[in-house]
């Protein structure tokens, strides 16, 4: 063989040789690069939730609210939107997450409203409605509460006059007002203490769904 032809043999290699190692430096380096600025895929932001967990979650939560007497899909709507980051969902994204039709997002919507659980607005720029939890939902909860018993406790005072304080069934509707009246005065002493101690929380667990009008 001559020494030309040796050469060029020789030359072909270390071309062939360098280049190889270009290629797997530049192979290398896009997948080490991926997650960079220049990559295409990018860590989300934000932790990421395990959705089967959350779904059993909420059909677990909602099962004991519907054993305390609410209503099923009602139960299953609240549930939801408890789940939700930012305690809201239009009608389909109900409907879809729960597998239920529009019409039964609907209906237990308008119960929840009814007992001040859940609140309709309307999305900016948009015609779809959106239903979002109250804030403070429990303390809203039970303040509504507060008022039923004192219409409660109202009628009860005309049964016992009506009823007679010295007959047995008088006496027995005397104690009921009484009762409520105790409910009632540890009730809203009971509100006012967990005001004072929500403010201590860390994190403060309304801080990140509360909206200006809700200071």
């Amino acid at each position: 063989m001559s020494s030309e032809s040796r050469e060029s043999r020789e030359s072909r290699e270390d071309r062939g040789g360098r280049e190889g190692r270009e290629t797997g430096a530049g192979a290398a380096g896009g997948e080490s690069g991926a997650g960079g600025e220049s990559g295409d895929a990018r860590p989300e932001s934000g932790p990421r939730r395990d959705e089967q967990a959350v779904s059993r979650f909420v059909e677990r939560f909602a099962a004991e609210m519907t054993e305390a007497g609410m209503q099923r899909t009602a139960s299953r709507v609240f549930a939801a939107l408890l789940a939700s980051d930012d305690a809201s969902m239009t009608s389909a994204e109900l409907s879809e997450r729960l597998s239920i039709s529009p019409a039964a997002v609907s209906g237990a919507v308008r119960y929840l409203t009814q007992v001040s659980m859940v609140s309709r607005e309307r999305d900016p720029g948009s015609r779809r409605d959106r239903y979002r939890l109250h804030n403070q939902i429990w303390y809203a909860s039970l303040t509504q509460r507060d008022s039923v018993l004192t219409r409660w406790e109202q009628a009860l005072r005309e049964g016992v006059e009506s009823l007679g304080r010295d007959t047995p069934a008088g006496a027995r509707v005397a104690e009921t007002v009484a009762f409520f009246e105790f409910l009632q005065k540890e009730l809203l002493s009971l509100l006012d203490r967990w005001k004072e101690h929500r403010e201590t929380l860390t994190p403060n667990p309304g801080n990140a769904s509360r909206r200006p009008e809700d200071a």
